[in-house]
C-alpha cells in the first residue's frame, strides 16, 4: 500500500506528467524498488483495451484503491525500464535503432509489453524492426551478411551484436513466429556445446530486458533439424551442383575443359567448408570462385550462376518447413496483419 499522498522525486519515472490523472507503479522485484509514472489514462486506454479495463477497475470510489498525487494508483507487474519505454512509445511514437545490443533490449522490452497489453500496432512495428536484422526474405539475408562483413565492433561485440539464442527466446516468449526460422538458421551455425554452456559474450551482457540464455528443450529438436538440414544442403550442393555438374548444351569450351573445372570446384569446396558454414552465403562464394576460373566458358558460367540463384531461392523458401512452420507468406499474415 502507498501510505503517502505524494511520490518522492527519486521514485518518479519518465514520463511524469504533472497534469496526468493516473499513476502506474512498476515494482522492480529484482532491485527491490518501485518506479511511478504519472500519465493520462485516456491516452493509454485508446491504445489498449487491457489498459482500459484495468483503469476502469481502479477508481478512487473504491476504498481499497491507493491514491497518490490525487490520482488512483495502478500497480504494474512490469519492469520499470520496459514500462517507461512502452509509455514513451505510445505518446511519442516508437523509435528503434540497431547500433548495439542495448537497442535490441529496448525493442525486446517494447515487444514484450505490446504483446502483453495487446497493442497491435506497436507489436507490428517492433516485429518489422527485428525483421530488418533477422529477415524473412532472401534479400534481407544477403543484406545481413553484407552488414556483418562491414560493421565494426560495438562494445567488443560483432554484428548483429545480439546472440540468435536471445532472439529465438524473445520470439518464443512473445509468440512471434516469423523471425524463428532466421534465428534458428543462424543459431545452427553455433556448435551445440557452445550454446549449452551459455558463456558466449553476447549471452552474458546484463540487462533487465535480456531474454533467457538457455535453449528450451522444445527448441533443441528444431536446432538439430536446422543444423542437419544445413549440413545436408552444403554436401548436396558440392556433390550434385558442382562435382557432378555437366557442361551446358551451348558449351563453347574445349571438350572436357568445363567439366574438369566443375570437378575442381567441387573438390575445393569439399575441403574448405566447415561445420559453421552457411549454405546461402557459401553458394554465392562458389559463383564468384567459378567466375575467376578462365577455363570455364561463358555459357557454362552463366548456367551455373542461374542454377545456383534458383537453388538459393528454394533453400530459403523451404526454411520454415524444416522446423514445421508454414510458409513465409503465411507467417507474414499471422504476425503482421493480425
Amino acid at each position: 500500500m502507498i501510505a503517502k499522498s505524494t511520490i518522492p522525486t527519486s521514485a518518479r519515472g519518465e514520463p511524469w506528467f504533472d497534469d496526468g490523472n493516473i499513476v502506474l507503479l512498476a515494482e522492480d522485484s529484482t532491485a527491490n524498488n518501485a518506479v511511478a509514472f504519472r500519465v493520462h489514462r485516456g491516452v493509454l486506454a485508446r491504445h489498449s483495451e487491457v489498459f482500459q479495463s484495468m483503469f476502469e477497475l481502479s477508481t478512487p470510489i473504491s476504498g481499497d484503491v491507493d491514491v497518490a498525487e490525487g490520482c488512483p494508483v495502478v500497480r504494474m507487474h512490469d519492469r520499470p525500464t520496459e514500462l517507461s519505454a512502452l509509455i514513451r512509445a505510445l505518446y511519442d511514437g516508437a523509435s528503434f535503432e540497431h547500433r548495439g545490443i542495448q537497442d535490441f533490449y529496448h525493442v525486446a522490452g517494447i515487444l514484450r509489453l505490446a504483446t502483453k497489453y495487446f497493442i497491435a500496432h506497436l507489436r507490428r512495428e517492433a516485429i518489422r524492426h527485428l525483421l530488418q536484422t533477422w529477415p524473412n526474405t532472401l534479400v534481407g539475408h544477403d543484406r545481413f551478411i553484407e552488414r556483418a562483413v562491414k560493421a565494426p565492433l560495438v562494445d567488443d561485440l560483432t554484428y548483429p551484436y545480439v546472440h540468435p539464442l536471445h532472439v529465438l527466446n524473445l520470439a518464443r516468449e512473445t509468440h512471434v513466429r516469423i523471425i524463428v526460422p532466421s534465428a534458428l538458421y543462424f543459431l545452427s551455425l553455433y556448435p551445440l556445446p557452445d550454446i549449452l554452456s551459455g558463456d558466449h559474450p553476447k549471452l552474458c551482457v546484463e540487462h533487465p530486458s535480456r531474454p533467457s540464455s538457455q535453449l528450451a528443450p522444445g527448441d533443441l529438436q528444431d536446432y538439430t533439424l536446422m543444423f542437419q538440414h544445413r549440413i545436408d544442403v552444403i554436401l548436396d550442393f558440392i556433390r550434385q551442383s558442382c562435382s557432378a555438374r555437366t557442361p551446358t548444351k551451348t558449351c563453347q569450351g574445349q571438350p572436357g575443359l568445363c567439366q574438369k573445372a566443375f570437378v575442381r570446384l567441387g573438390s575445393r569446396l569439399s575441403r574448405s567448408w566447415v561445420v559453421r558454414t552457411g549454405p546461402l552465403h557459401y553458394t554465392v562464394q562458389a559463383i564468384d570462385e567459378l567466375a575467376d576460373d578462365p577455363n570455364v566458358c561463358g555459357p557454362c558460367r552463366r548456367g551455373f550462376r542461374e542454377d545456383v540463384v534458383k537453388l538459393r531461392e528454394r533453400i530459403w523458401e523451404e526454411l520454415p518447413g524444416i522446423i514445421g512452420l508454414p510458409s513465409w507468406a503465411e507467417l507474414e499474415k499471422m504476425d503482421l496483419t493480425s
